[in-house]
């Protein structure tokens, strides 16, 4: 029987190929997570190629590791135009502006961390001093500062704020605030930030978030948006205040999702892309993937490409 197709190729690895090569041979390769991941970065080239507005959704675990940086760049160089997040990556990305975080391994003896001060984040590991007390530390002047100006802030403006007064390169916050990319934080005070915006609340009962001004905000994006795609790296409420919004629009016109998670337990997390459509949050004539492996491969590499095929808008 013959099959219209494009043949499966041998991978040809050499000395010294690009990652942008190496991406061509995962789209040839024809077969398994390669493949997807290859149609992924060709669905985020197209949806930059039009001028789509870009959503960029994550959780907080992976700002704990070196994907910190790979986010960094994404907002650096403008290649997403929205941030949605959750608390935990305001906890970690300000945590490390200012004390480091640690290798560690999945199987240490968790009783006997607690018992040393150290938190663990998979196989990245935290002091204690190094968390919940350096923010304390560092935020509580910035509230101060920002009661003084006014006192009733959007979550979103908040984040700015405190990213303008991050004077550190290596800051997710720092980037978004200077080139003016709105990270939303659904979920606020779910996370180290959160419970620091409460206990300054307790001494200033006249400061107020107000959550609403980040709705109207994203109804203003998605509505004036010409096409709208979303870059999506795990579940939760990060990923489903993206799909959330871009419902009203009629859906997104381009999606990629990477995640781990199985489909058959009926998490969010577990969900691939085309459930989304039965529901309108991704069209459906929509360019759309989801990819199962981990983030913390899969997201270099498709940034990597991407940047060296100069798919970004310096």
């Amino acid at each position: 029987m013959r099959v219209d197709g494009i043949p499966v190729r041998d991978m040809e690895i050499r000395a010294g190929m690009s990652i942008a090569d190496l991406m061509d041979a995962f789209y040839m390769a024809g077969g398994f997570t390669a493949k997807k991941l290859a149609v992924a970065e060709r669905i985020v080239r197209r949806m930059r190629k039009e001028s789509a507005t870009v959503f960029l959704s994550f959780p907080a675990a992976i700002v704990a590791t070196g994907v910190r940086g790979v986010i960094r760049e994404m907002v650096r160089r403008r290649m997403v135009d929205v941030v949605i997040t959750t608390c935990g990556t305001l906890d970690h990305d300000l945590a490390r502006v200012w004390c480091d975080y640690y290798h560690g391994s999945f199987d240490m003896d968790d009783a006997d961390l607690h018992r040393r001060g150290v938190h663990r984040l998979g196989n990245v590991l935290i002091p204690q001093e190094n968390y919940g007390k350096v923010l304390e530390e560092h935020l509580q002047p910035m509230l101060e500062e920002a009661y003084r100006i006014k006192k009733r802030w959007s979550v979103r403006e908040l984040i700015h704020h405190i990213g303008g007064k991050v004077n550190d390169t290596s800051s997710i916050l720092h980037w978004a605030a200077r080139n003016g990319i709105p990270i939303y934080v659904p979920g606020i005070v779910d996370g180290a930030v959160g419970s620091q915006l409460w206990s300054f609340w307790e001494a200033h009962r006249d400061f107020h978030l107000d959550m609403m001004i980040d709705q109207h905000e994203l109804s203003d994006i998605v509505f004036t948006a010409n096409k709208t795609g979303a870059i999506m790296v795990g579940g939760g409420i990060s990923k489903h205040h993206t799909i959330w919004w871009n419902q009203f629009r009629g859906g997104l016109d381009y999606a990629v999702y990477i995640t781990t998670a199985p489909e058959w337990d009926g998490s969010l997390s577990g969900a691939r892309v085309r459930e989304a459509v039965s529901w309108g949050k991704v069209k459906e004539d929509a360019d759309y993937i989801t990819v199962e492996g981990d983030a913390t491969v899969l997201l270099p590499l498709l940034v990597a490409s991407l940047i060296e095929r100069g798919d970004e808008n310096d």
